[in-house]
């Protein structure tokens, strides 16, 4: 898996790793935010939440058309430090009211500006290091162990964000309850019913300082919505140290990939490089075909992207706000790391070379488990859990089965025969069709984990009094990770290779659009989210994903037909 690679991937990885984190933590926080200090409802927050998702992965249409011109180094270095501006403006704590709106929005722009410049460009270098034909045959695998170095910085970015998040509650006199800000809102609007008043009171009695259970209902409810905004702008602040961390290690390593820091003007330019010239009928075979992907992915990442919205108010409303037993293990950053790191040291036991590196990846085995079990048997009996935690389960499902599925997809290349002379793996778009359909399995589970819920209406964004156990989260973000693997670093790897290579920025900035496109409308759940009953959100999702599922099957054949010289 490892083994074979240039070490310039690992470099532009870590430098990736550092911004994901970054970015990731903001996110996990950002649509609870907008809700706490702006008391807007779920069409609104996910408007706004949708829009910023939209653009974030839209601007990489502008790098990548850029970066074709004036080169990928310069636009990563330069989307690096617009992001930071971002975060830095979004980190700053303001009033609610018109210029805090202005600021935010300012924020996001300025994070959406840089992250086209830096995401694509950073991904077409990976590319670029496997056009050497010495690294061709690893670029699938190059892809998948670059995805993961993504999920690592997101799978610890929740976790950052609520502890940062609950210091400065703790500071404040403070500890998070999910009902509170709608509570507070209604007071401080004067709509508040007399039920939820009692309810309200009952949460501020159990705050830990005298001082604030002294106050009264609408000083304390103005009093916490204040201090939770302003542990949120402080999570946001992460963001702009992992900004500098990436920095650093991308000037540091900068050796290891420069001469992957070439676009097609400059290689031809220099006479150093190669470029391969293609017919006008390839290129335009190789856009539509890439087109018609970019189509189909548009609906997975509708469906995808509920993590950060229909997702976390399913885990603040209709969820059990604790866990017990086994599940609680996924609640606990370093359990979750020991077991992700677990997984390759255990296939090291079997993949090594000499009995002295399967004995020694085979205690590190037995002592991450060990760890792991330690810290498990320390937790409380019940653990109290908060709704942006649900996030930390999907990067932790990429890096565990990453090396699981790089090994089924690597034995099923080996197979050759007569009728199939390049091995029974699928093909990209083959695995993007499938994974449409396994993400249409995961919205089946949200529908069983719904049936008998009151509506989101009836809730007004406060708790359900039957709320069902973290399993069914859990279980969706399993299925979504199973989704995304055959989809995600599939197609961007895809996209790397059949690309014409004077467009090789804008085909990368293309795929991004898609995801774009996506992102925009995922915006739908949050509009209809008190329109319909709650299974209807995820019926209408599982449709979309197997509809595209079936569109992606019926193309197959002139997709590959257009590829197949390359992919």
């Amino acid at each position: 898996m490892f083994k074979g690679q240039p070490k310039g991937l690992f470099a532009l990885a870590l430098a990736n790793t550092g911004e994901r984190f970054g970015y990731y933590t903001m996110l996990a926080i950002f649509m609870l935010f907008l809700q706490a200090k702006f008391g807007w409802d779920e069409a609104v927050s996910s408007q706004i939440y949708s829009i910023f998702l939209a653009a974030v992965y839209f601007m990489p249409v502008i790098g990548g058309w850029l970066a074709d011109r004036i080169g990928f180094g310069k636009c990563v270095v330069t989307g690096v430090i617009v992001m930071f501006l971002g975060y830095l403006a979004l980190s700053i704590p303001t009033a609610a009211n018109g210029f805090g709106v202005a600021l935010m929005i300012g924020a996001l722009l300025l994070i959406s500006v840089g992250t086209g410049l830096f995401k694509g460009n950073l991904q077409v270098m990976v590319g670029n290091l496997y056009d050497d034909p010495k690294y061709a045959s690893r670029r699938d695998s190059a892809f998948s162990l670059f995805y993961v170095a993504i999920n690592i910085g997101a799978m610890f970015a929740p976790s950052a964000a609520t502890a940062m998040s609950n210091a400065f509650l703790g500071k404040a006199g403070l500890i998070y309850k999910a009902d509170i800000p709608a509570y507070a809102h209604q007071t401080l609007d004067g709509t508040i019913t007399a039920s939820n008043a009692s309810r309200l009171a009952d949460l501020q009695a159990v705050m830990p300082s005298a001082d604030v259970t002294a106050m009264s209902p609408a000083e304390f409810s103005q009093y916490y919505i204040d201090n939770l905004s302003q542990a949120y702008n402080m999570g946001f602040a992460i963001a702009c140290v992992s900004l500098v961390v990436s920095l650093l290690i991308y000037f540091s390593c900068r050796s290891w990939f420069k001469h992957a820091d070439v676009n097609a003007k400059q290689a031809a330019a220099s006479g150093n490089a190669k470029v391969d010239e293609l017919t006008p009928k390839q290129t335009k075979d190789r856009i539509v075909a890439l087109c018609l992907v970019f189509a189909v992915v548009i609906f997975f990442w509708m469906a995808f992207h509920q993590n950060g919205q229909s997702l976390t108010w399913f885990a603040r409303d209709y969820t059990l706000d604790y866990a017990t037993g086994l599940p609680k293990m996924g609640f606990n950053i370093w359990i979750l790391a020991l077991l992700a790191v677990s997984i390759y040291t255990l296939f090291g036991t079997f993949q090594s070379e000499n009995s002295r590196g399967k004995l020694t990846s085979g205690i590190a085995t037995a002592l991450l488990w060990g760890g792991a079990y330690w810290i498990y048997s320390g937790m409380p009996e019940t653990l109290e859990i908060q709704p942006q935690l649900f996030q930390q389960f999907n990067p932790f499902f990429v890096i565990f089965l990453t090396p699981i599925s790089i090994a089924i997809f690597s034995a099923l290349a080996s197979r050759k025969s007569p009728a199939h002379p390049y091995g029974m793996e699928p093909s990209a778009p083959k695995k993007i069709g499938i994974g449409m359909f396994v993400a249409a399995l995961g919205y089946l589970i949200m529908i069983f984990a719904s049936l008998g819920q009151a509506s989101p209406a009836e809730l007004q964004g406060t708790a359900s009094p039957d709320p069902v156990v973290p399993t069914y989260l859990i279980s969706t973000y399993l299925v979504l990770t199973f989704a995304e693997l055959l989809l995600s670093p599939m197609g961007i790897s895809f996209v790397s290779k059949v690309a014409p290579p004077k467009f090789k920025g804008l085909m990368m900035g293309l795929w991004f659009a898609a995801t774009a496109v996506g992102n925009y409308l995922s915006s739908i759940p949050g509009l209809l989210w008190r329109e319909v009953p709650l299974w209807a959100n995820w019926a209408i999702l599982m449709a979309l994903c197997f509809i595209a599922g079936t569109i992606m099957f019926a193309l197959l054949g002139k997709i590959e037909a257009a590829t197949s010289d390359k992919a």
